[in-house]
């Protein structure tokens, strides 16, 4: 298949990331087509496509998590293939099969690599077995808590405590002894139960032995229709809140040139033991005192982080997922320059990071050399607490990390967005931060700054 027979393209996201995806479909010459519900038919990304579908109320289990609804607008406009962001049905096994029963091209991986990967517990034993380091921890689901003691007196405290499904740190925290791991498990279980429907008597908890000081790093692959994978570089995504990442850059400042060498490698057996296609992340957890590191997860699908990799190899991620979904094997000689870092602008309280919706008042973005912003809103759009209150991705790029730096503080300060309460305070302090600035942080540094 030539791309340029892959078109119409369903884009089955919203906001930023629909933004961002219509755009490469069209420079490919494509028509993009969107889907939207209730609360979101004013923003850009729906004035954008070259046709918009409206599929439902605001809340995202009658819209965008409604796997029907979505294949019967494919169906209705003629689409030939679908793309599905990141969130939502982007790792949903059950949609990827069904996209591709219905005769339409999926943009991902197969079904197989998702459902292999889409459980960390089985993850993590294929990965162990495939080569690539993986910390102590269970193997198997641990679905009480005298099984969850009895797994953390093997290990060995600090313990990491988390879902064996989802993501984005949901139901993630560290038990320090058994009375931390009864609160630990409790709400690992509960997470479980809301996220992954696992009954509460019977949840599937992964424990893993906690790294004090950890550096949170990941390699970003591409599988290719010829059975090549290629590591395409790492990014550093330690700055976090509620184990959930808020600023990324590329390269890592916190690893040497021997520990990425063979970081890249053993994400390279990652996705050739599941036989990966397409944009994939291999997530890694650095030991900041040993140089070392383990596997964490693997996300199949592209990152809401890719642009910091796109910057400092001149690639275009969209684009390599769309020719790999036509079949083609682009030579891909992987290069870096320079360094790039993103901040995600989030409408929340930047002390406290509690989701703050509101209407926008003011929306100015910063423009110029080296800098980049993949926004989803613009002025007269309100942020409802229907969805993840991400505005924008702010991103720079600069021929140093200093450079970069100052480039961030420039383009943070000129970013104006009034109405809603946003974090672009936090990112201002966080420029400003001595740690941050150093490159000497892990990911506890977000803690210690509202400490």
């Amino acid at each position: 298949m030539l791309i340029e027979t892959l078109g119409p393209v369903l884009v089955a996201n919203r906001g930023e990331i629909a933004r961002r995806v219509i755009r490469t479909v069209q420079r490919l010459g494509l028509r993009a087509i969107a889907v939207h519900s209730e609360a979101d038919g004013d923003l850009p990304f729906v004035r954008e496509a070259d046709e918009a579908v409206l599929i439902g109320p605001a809340d995202p289990a009658q819209s965008y998590l409604d796997a029907d609804k979505v294949l019967a607008a494919a169906r209705a406009t003629g689409a030939k293939a679908i793309h599905p962001g990141y969130g939502f049905l982007a790792e949903n096994v059950a949609f990827a099969r069904a996209v591709i029963d219905a005769g339409l091209v999926w943009i991902g991986p197969a079904p197989e690599a998702i459902d292999k990967m889409g459980d960390k517990i089985n993850a993590r034993n294929l990965m162990e077995k495939a080569g690539v380091p993986v910390a102590a921890g269970t193997r198997e689901p641990v679905t009480d808590l005298s099984l969850a003691l009895k797994a953390a007196d093997a290990i060995g405290y600090p313990v990491m405590v988390k879902t064996a499904g989802g993501g984005g740190g949901i139901g993630m925290s560290v038990a320090h002894d058994d009375e931390g791991l009864a609160k630990a498990f409790e709400q690992a279980a509960r997470a479980a139960a809301r996220f992954s429907g696992d009954a509460l008597d019977g949840p599937a908890v992964l424990l893993e032995r906690y790294i004090e000081r950890a550096r949170h790093v990941e390699v970003q692959i591409l599988g290719l229709p010829d059975g090549r994978v290629v590591a395409l570089g790492e990014r550093d995504c330690s700055v976090q809140r509620r184990h959930q990442k808020v600023v990324e850059e590329s390269p890592s400042p916190g690893i040497t040139s021997e520990l990425r060498e063979r970081m890249l490698a053993a994400a390279v057996r990652a996705g050739e033991a599941v036989a990966y296609l397409g944009a994939g992340t291999v997530e890694c957890l650095v030991d900041s005192d040993r140089q070392d590191f383990v596997f964490l997860e693997m996300n199949t699908r592209l990152q809401v982080e890719h642009p910091v990799t796109e910057l400092v190899t001149g690639l275009d991620l969209v684009e390599l997922q769309l020719r790999v979904a036509a079949g083609e094997s682009p030579e891909v000689r992987p290069a870096t320059t320079g360094h790039a870092i993103e901040f995600r602008v989030y409408a929340e309280d930047p002390q406290r990071f509690f989701p703050g919706p509101g209407t926008i008042t003011a929306w100015v973005e910063p423009d110029g050399a080296g800098v980049r912003v993949d926004s989803g809103y613009a002025a007269g759009n309100t942020v409802t607490p229907f969805y993840d209150p991400l505005l924008a991705k702010l991103c720079v790029h600069g021929e140093t990390r200093a450079d970069a730096l100052e480039k961030g503080r420039k383009a943070v300060d000129a970013f104006v967005v009034e109405g809603p309460k946003n974090n672009l305070p936090f990112c201002a302090e966080l420029l400003d931060n001595a740690e941050f600035v150093t490159g000497v942080y892990d990911t506890g540094l977000v803690g210690r700054m509202r400490a």
